[in-house]
């Protein structure tokens, strides 16, 4: 405590932030490490491991599929935004089909619309603003409504297993805010020596990656852009991203800008479909050298609410995970930086690849609404809590994770009706 102080006083002195983070000097690429250069002078610490390449490609999923049906899903929704600021999301025809969602919210057929307030005004709750769009209530509000755009989705995609060490297959794995790479240890781990191919970066500021020392440089999306940039150079034909927190956000975005390329998203603990914005009343718009000084009280803060116990084991996994070990400058700028107002529900709704939504029930920094209500919002969502993990639960209890993980990652449609073969006539003698 008293050399944090120590530091921030001469940090007021000096106007210069300390504990600037930059890339490490000795690249160890036996460890699977790579310092990859995003932008000129921005330099990524990317952990990438995996199988050794395959000598021959694997056929294409359509050649692999020979006119089969499995895995094959119609996404058809329509999304209507009315001035008034509600968001009707309609599932037209029979996609999603009953069976993908059953057991996501008890019921076996999926909702055929979902009628949301887009924002929270004053005074009342919008995040309760949900209804079916056949009632009739308030029909003087629905005289009053007028469409403000409508958003038409039609499209076909093919969602198969990933078993094994396939070739054309990569993991993508995105922390959050005051994380590391380090924190994924133990799913890259399982995950390498089941045969995955395996990405995992530290983002600017974060582990051993380059920390500019411009708050500009920490922006949702500059943040965003590396992220492309790892993607685009990592990236097979199925490719799955993992996100926890804030990386949750990179990870929608990516979905978004290439449906083609993204096969499964897997969002722990990020919250709802809600737009990214800074808060004004926030510790952390405090000048950097009074956040530094604070920084013994905010580890420990951070022990106390993003593990569901405080033991010595919670605290060396904060300390192996490298977890909130970043400078007091790269914190505020991260935290002040988070701002992305495409990112709402409406941009949500449009996603149409399949999402696991894994939530400690711990969380004291997402609450379990949060997450029930992005399930709410995504066309193909399945929602799973874990009783005894927190905010940081693939710390807290990577094998329920793992397995969580792995699952989906084998998981794929069942045969649509109409792939399945008819059944033969009965026997003559059996008509009578």
């Amino acid at each position: 405590m008293l050399t944090g102080v120590t530091d921030g006083i001469f940090c007021c002195l000096l106007g210069a932030p300390p504990n600037a983070v930059g890339p490490l000097e000795s690249v160890e690429s036996s460890d699977g490490y790579t310092f990859v250069e995003v932008k000129p002078g921005r330099v990524l610490r990317v952990k990438h491991a995996g199988p050794a390449p395959a000598p021959t490609p694997s056929p294409p999923l359509s050649d692999t599929a020979q006119g089969d049906q499995t895995g094959l899903v119609r996404c058809q929704r329509r999304i209507t935004v009315y001035r008034n600021g509600r968001l009707l999301v309609e599932n037209l025809g029979r996609a999603p089909r009953a069976d993908l969602l059953h057991g996501q919210n008890g019921s076996g057929e999926p909702p055929a619309a979902l009628e949301v307030e887009l924002a929270d005004p004053a005074g009342s709750d919008g995040r309760s603003g949900t209804g079916s769009a056949g009632s009739g209530s308030g029909g003087r509000r629905r005289r009053a409504r007028r469409p403000k755009r409508t958003i038409h989705i039609d499209c076909e995609k093919r969602i198969t297993s990933c078993k094994g060490a396939q070739a054309d297959v990569v993991l993508f794995f995105i922390h959050g805010v005051g994380g590391s790479l380090a924190i994924w240890k133990e799913q890259l781990d399982f995950f390498v020596r089941l045969g995955y191919e395996v990405v995992a970066p530290d983002l600017a500021g974060h582990g051993a990656s380059s920390a500019p020392q411009v708050a500009a440089a920490y922006t949702f999306y500059a943040l965003a852009e590396d992220m492309r940039a790892i993607f685009k150079r990592y990236a097979k034909k199925r490719n799955v991203l993992i996100g926890h927190s804030y990386g949750v956000s990179f990870c929608t975005f990516l979905a978004h800008e290439y449906p083609d390329l993204v096969h499964k998203v897997i969002m722990i603990n990020g919250g709802g479909p809600t737009a990214l914005e800074p808060s004004f009343c926030s510790i952390f718009n405090m000048p950097t050298c009074v956040l530094h000084c604070l920084s013994p009280c905010l580890a420990w803060s951070f022990l106390k609410a993003g593990f569901a116990r405080q033991g010595a084991k919670e605290k060396q996994l904060l300390k192996e995970g490298n977890a909130f070990n970043v400078s007091s400058f790269v914190l505020r700028a991260m935290m002040s930086g988070q701002y992305w107002p495409e990112g709402d529900e409406v941009y949500h709704a449009e996603l149409t690849v399949p999402v696991l939504l894994v939530h400690g029930m711990h969380d004291k920094f997402v609450p379990v609404e949060e997450d029930q209500r992005m399930a709410e919002i995504l066309l193909l969502a399945f929602l799973k809590l874990i009783d005894e993990g927190s905010h940081m639960v693939m710390l807290e209890c990577p094998e329920t994770v793992n397995t969580l993980l792995h699952e989906f990652l084998l998981w794929e449609p069942e045969p649509s009706p109409k792939a399945l073969p008819e059944p033969l006539p009965a026997p003559l003698e059996e008509k009578k």
